[in-house]
Parts: C-alpha cells; sequence; structure tokens
C-alpha cells in the first residue's frame, strides 16, 4: 500500500497555486491544511481549488492540529528558516521554495536537524527539472567535449516587477542568481570551491540595490564558472535559463537557454602540406538529445521530493546538496562586500 501524505501548506501566495495543483493530482496526497499570517489569503486559496480543509495563522498550531506529514513551504524566503525547523522539529518532513534560508549558520542548522530528526527537507530547484538542461548535462557528462575547463553563463534580462525587488540591497543574486548557480552545478557535477564577485548597479537601472553581478568561481572539478547576469538589461534578452558556453579539451558545449543544445568538437588533427597542423582544427557538430520526462519545472521537482520520500533516498534538491547552491549567492555577498576572492569552506565551517 502506498503511503499517505498529509500536506500543510504553509504561505498562500501566487506561488501556491501551483504547488495546490500538483498535490491535487496525487491520489495518495491529501492537503490537510492552510497556513498564512494573513488568514484572507488562505481562505482564498482555498475557495480557488475547491479545499475544506481548515486554515490557520500558526504553523505549530497547525501541525499539531491536522497531523500533517508533510509541510510544503511557500512563504517568503524570511520566514523558511522558523517554518523548517518547527516542521522537522515536529515531525514533518518539508518541502520548500528557495532558498534554503538566508544565512549560512540557518542552512547548516536546518541541514544539522534534517538529520537529527531523519526527514526531508527539499528545496524547489524547479530549473534542474527541464529535459533541455538535461540534454545539456548529458553532452558535458558523456565526456562528449572531453575534461571541462570552463563554463559560463549570461543572464540578461529586464523585467519591470515593482514591489520588493525594487528597494533590495542585491536583488539579482539574492532575487534570482540562484538558479543559474544551481544549474552550474547541475551541468557541471561539481561544487564550489571559492568566489570573487563583484557587483554593481548601472545606469539606467531602476532598482535601489545592485542589479547586476560578475562572479568568478572555482569549482570542485578543477574548472572555473563565470557567471555575468543583469535584472535591468533593456534590449537582446538571454532566455530565463542564461546563455551557456562550456569548454574542454576537445571542444564546446553550447545552450542558449531556448532549444539550441548542441557540442562542437575536433574532428581529428589535419596537417597542412607541409606536414604541419591546421591553423584551426575542423570540427564537428554533435545535437544535444531530449530525455522524455513525464513531468517537468515545479511538478517535476516535487514529483523527484515525493518519489524519494517513497523509496527512501534523499531527492536530487535535498537541503544536504542545496546547501552548496545557497553558499554560492551567500559567498559571492560576501565577496562583493569585502572585495576579496572567498573561499567557501571558510566560510560554511565557520558558522
Amino acid at each position: 500500500m502506498s503511503q499517505q501524505h498529509r500536506v500543510l501548506v504553509a504561505g498562500c501566495g501566487a506561488m501556491a497555486n501551483t504547488w495546490v495543483d500538483y498535490a491535487m493530482q496525487r491520489p495518495n496526497t491529501e492537503i490537510v491544511g492552510l497556513v498564512d499570517l494573513q488568514e484572507q489569503n488562505a481562505t482564498a486559496l482555498a475557495a480557488r481549488h475547491g479545499l475544506s480543509c481548515p486554515t490557520y495563522t500558526d504553523i505549530a498550531e497547525a501541525i499539531q492540529a491536522t497531523e500533517a506529514n508533510i509541510v510544503f513551504d511557500v512563504t517568503i524566503p524570511a520566514s523558511h528558516y522558523g517554518i523548517a525547523m518547527t516542521a522537522l522539529q515536529q515531525g514533518c518532513h518539508v518541502f520548500g521554495e528557495k532558498p534554503l534560508a538566508e544565512t549560512f549558520a540557518e542552512c547548516g542548522d536546518i541541514v544539522q536537524t534534517a538529520r537529527k530528526t531523519g526527514r526531508i527537507q527539499a528545496v524547489m530547484q524547479n530549473r534542474r527539472f527541464d529535459p533541455r538542461i538535461r540534454a545539456f548535462r548529458e553532452l558535458i557528462a558523456g565526456g562528449t567535449i572531453g575534461k571541462v575547463g570552463y563554463a559560463g553563463a549570461d543572464f540578461f534580462l529586464g523585467p519591470h516587477f515593482g514591489g520588493f525587488r525594487d528597494i533590495m540591497d542585491s536583488p539579482l543574486l539574492l532575487d534570482m542568481a540562484i538558479h543559474t548557480f544551481d544549474q552550474a552545478r547541475l551541468i557541471l557535477g561539481a561544487n564550489p570551491v571559492s568566489v570573487y564577485c563583484h557587483e554593481f548597479n548601472p545606469p539606467g537601472s531602476w532598482y535601489t540595490g545592485n542589479a547586476m553581478a560578475l562572479c568568478i568561481f572555482e569549482m570542485s572539478d578543477g574548472s572555473v564558472f563565470n557567471y555575468r547576469g543583469s535584472w535591468c538589461a533593456e534590449g537582446a534578452p538571454t532566455s530565463w535559463e542564461a546563455s551557456w558556453r562550456v569548454t574542454g579539451e576537445k571542444g564546446t558545449a553550447i545552450w542558449d537557454g531556448h532549444d539550441d543544445i548542441y557540442a562542437d568538437v575536433v574532428a581529428a588533427e589535419h596537417l597542412d602540406a607541409s606536414g604541419k597542423p591546421s591553423f584551426f582544427q575542423p570540427s564537428e557538430r554533435i545535437e544535444g538529445q531530449l530525455p522524455v520526462m513525464e513531468k517537468s519545472g515545479h511538478h517535476g521537482c516535487l514529483e523527484d521530493m515525493f518519489a524519494a520520500l517513497e523509496s527512501g533516498r534523499l531527492p536530487e534538491t535535498d537541503c544536504s546538496d542545496n546547501q552548496f547552491s545557497m553558499a554560492m549567492v551567500l559567498a559571492s555577498l560576501e565577496s562583493a562586500r569585502t572585495g576579496q576572492k572567498v573561499l567557501i569552506a571558510d566560510l560554511m565551517q565557520n558558522t
């Protein structure tokens, strides 16, 4: 008999609709309560989805009253630590929106608490669950371009959100960069070692804080990852998935963030009439092959979380792994603040 999941949804804003839609498709999953500091938000969410479950304003009270065993944390980032610690300590698994938490110390506490309680805390990194990034990763992981030396991601968009992002100190690094950083870890199969980051606010920006950042990461596989991002770039936008170039000893892999995924690989050494190698070696194009994925995006990530729980493994985005993606954000902020290269292990060990 399949496990029965009793889900409590914490945070009933717009994003919660996606999480509720997924849960309602699962035959062994019941939404047993909705939690929001503004109870009218919970009431409105229930009405939109035809839910008859009770609503609450306190997470601890809600867990006790509903006997939930999973908490969906769709609250604002500042609440993630408190929600996770309360839920884990009361015996619930936690599936939450990014980020894991807002500081190294909080991330470490969550990881340790999940281990001690034997519960899962997994983070929504929906951009991993896309057949295009999986195809790009396979080109690289399969050895198509040989050992990787460099990966670069360009992220240039100018969305006019309005609201809280406009007044954040570091809107790009704090709000968006974790997606691209997490993508880099997936693509390379490596973790960050160090970072040098320069962030600034370019002319024309409508943000109060720094909306552009340049980061150089040394990675655990010996490669260098270069992030160039802007949250206020008007014209010629990249994909939301960024534009990627990864170079290796045998060639280069390209993903434009849309549907163009290929590797350009040296075909063979060619000699000229004098017997010397060609100035530029000829290359051949190898197309990326899209895998079949039944679910993608948010639903794909949630599917992995539930599958992991039911099979006794850790999800791909378990907190023990995802802490390294968040470390890239926090270490970048520290580097930008100090103007110095930052060793990420030092920061993680000192918390």
